[in-house]
């Protein structure tokens, strides 16, 4: 599923990097906590918070998150997209809840819990 897709089920909007829209995401996962994050170390990920701030961005960095919504309408500063923008990470947000988003996420069909897909 590319990042346009799953943000489109959220009904979302892109913050930083349409250009990158069509990139490839493999699994998704909700989580505020950094260090949850960390846990689930997957390919091709796109995280799903309500945490706004730096250490999100750098999360995204060092684990192949490929982009990053914001739910429950919470929004960057002009420094997390600035950073964002140098990581290759896409930005985007969302009206709805964690547990909203994860779910038209998984109705979506985006569904391999991380593995790609053969």
């Amino acid at each position: 599923m590319t990042l346009a897709e799953v943000i489109g089920l959220v009904e979302g909007e892109f913050f930083s990097g349409q250009d990158k829209a069509d990139m490839e995401v493999y699994s998704a996962c909700g989580a505020d906590l950094m260090s949850d994050v960390m846990a689930f170390v997957k390919e091709k990920v796109v995280l799903l918070t309500g945490l706004v701030n730096p250490q999100v961005i750098r999360t995204a960095e060092l684990l192949d998150i490929k982009g990053i919504i914001f739910v429950r309408g919470k929004r960057p500063t002009l420094d997390m997209i600035d950073m964002a923008e140098e990581a290759n990470v896409v930005l985007a947000g969302t009206r709805l809840s964690m547990f909203l988003a994860c779910g038209r996420i998984y109705e979506g069909g985006l569904k391999t819990g991380g593995t790609r897909p053969i």
